[in-house]
């Protein structure tokens, strides 16, 4: 199994676009108080600035860090591309997110191709055509080949950048020293919560969890998490290489620098992020049968709502209507800081006749929500329009032509899945996401 991540990729693309950034403490994220940092140069981590950490705190280490905003179309382009160098190497590959992979070689033996000689050339290519820097692990399954690539990567000691080797392979006596070594944290899904769990337990080690019977574990952790753990403190996993990872839902989130407050503000902003959602959905070919919605209150307290259609939808409108209904079944006493609704249970929009007008029950009250008044010749005529806006800015850009909803102080500009605001609100108060 190989593992490729590439080193600080929000901020790197952004200093190859502006190469006076090269060499300053970059940081792409939320500038607000609410934003968090999403990717560090190592100019920004030799203070200690890290990913997910809040931007209040990473400005604190580092006065003169320049916070940027974040673009995503570009990330993706530079994600595209990635994805297509290392299709060459080998088309068993699995993405995760945009900056990483994992790539089954196995299929490499019948090319007489050596793994590392094949992880090493790639490592060139990402640089040579791309710009971009990486680590790559190599090892006899996705736990090992993970934690390598890591080990492949720069890192900050004492304020100092040390340079690593870029590529790194695990053999079986490296797999030992590690297992005997590492803190439970290093392990796949480990988070700070299930960390601090297995502290409590006594079990800060891997090496802690193979004397740990698993029946005893499942009762602290699930019996999920137990098997996957007792496992990997054996050095096992058994998952495979996934190459067709089909999107299985789309949404859009946002937090605000502001709470909303009032049911007109809430419904506001969700028909701004239906639109997101709406438009994810027209551009991937799909129809969504699952409309989901969630709501984050100040206190950091979060509930959810979904609904199940018997038809798929992907408009504005019907997908707005749906979340307002949803909406309209959460008791909401408090503030909101965070809004999002997602779209799931995809069919092929050419395999189903989307309706938007239709009535659903809220989970809450089983009662009959209206969730669109628009019928017979309205509704036509709204799909022919819609879809005539979605032609013209395939042809000339998402910027040329839009409802007096994407006009923002310099002309038309649409929201998108990852906007602006990505990582956190803009301190301004005025955010399109």
């Amino acid at each position: 199994m190989l593992h490729v991540d590439l080193d600080a990729f929000f901020a790197s693309v952004e200093i190859l676009d502006d190469p006076s950034l090269v060499g300053k403490p970059v940081a792409v994220g939320g500038s607000g108080d609410r934003g968090v940092v999403a990717s560090a140069s190592y100019e920004a981590r030799r203070f200690g600035v890290r990913s997910a950490m809040p931007s209040v705190m990473a400005r604190r280490l580092c006065p003169d860090l320049i916070m940027l905003p974040g673009r995503f179309d570009r990330y993706e382009e530079y994600s595209r591309a990635f994805h297509r160098v290392v299709s060459d190497l080998t088309p068993d590959f699995e993405p995760l997110g945009l900056d990483e992979v994992f790539a089954d070689l196995r299929s490499l033996r019948r090319l007489n191709v050596r793994p590392i000689s094949g992880a090493r050339a790639l490592r060139e290519r990402i640089r040579d055509e791309l710009k971009l820097e990486c680590g790559i692990g190599l090892g006899r399954n996705k736990l090992f080949a993970k934690l390598a690539s890591k080990k492949a990567k720069p890192r900050v000691v004492d304020g100092q950048l040390v340079d690593a080797r870029g590529v790194y392979w695990v053999n079986r006596a490296t797999e030992e020293r590690w297992i005997n070594e590492m803190p439970v944290e290093a392990l796949w899904g480990v988070g700070p919560a299930t960390a601090a769990k297995l502290r409590h337990l006594g079990l800060p080690w891997v090496r802690d969890l193979a004397r740990i019977d698993e029946a005893s574990l499942a009762r602290h952790l699930g019996p999920a998490m137990a098997m996957t753990l007792a496992a990997y403190a054996r050095g096992e996993d058994a998952r495979e290489v996934v190459v067709d990872r089909g999107a299985k839902s789309v949404g859009h989130d946002q937090t605000f620098a502001r709470s909303l407050r009032g049911h007109d503000e809430i419904v506001s902003e969700l028909r701004g992020h239906a639109g997101v959602v709406a438009r994810a959905l027209r551009e991937r070919h799909y129809v969504a049968r699952t409309i989901s919605v969630v709501v984050r209150f100040d206190d950091l307290t979060s509930v959810s709502r979904s609904q199940t259609l018997a038809f798929g939808v992907d408009d504005d409108v019907a997908i707005a209507s749906i979340g307002e209904a949803l909406v309209s079944s959460i008791h909401i006493e408090q503030a909101v800081r965070l809004l999002g609704i997602h779209a799931s249970n995809f069919l092929e929009r050419s395999q189903n006749q989307v309706q938007l007008s239709f009535g659903i029950e809220t989970p809450s009250t089983n009662a009959r929500v209206a969730a669109s008044a628009i019928s017979g010749a309205r509704q036509a005529g709204h799909e022919a329009l819609r879809d005539a806006i979605d032609e013209v800015r395939q042809r000339f850009g998402r910027t040329a032509l839009g409802s007096l909803s994407d006009l923002g102080p310099t002309g038309v500009d649409p929201a998108t899945q990852q906007g602006r605001a990505a990582f956190g609100p803009e301190p301004s108060g005025y955010v399109t996401d």
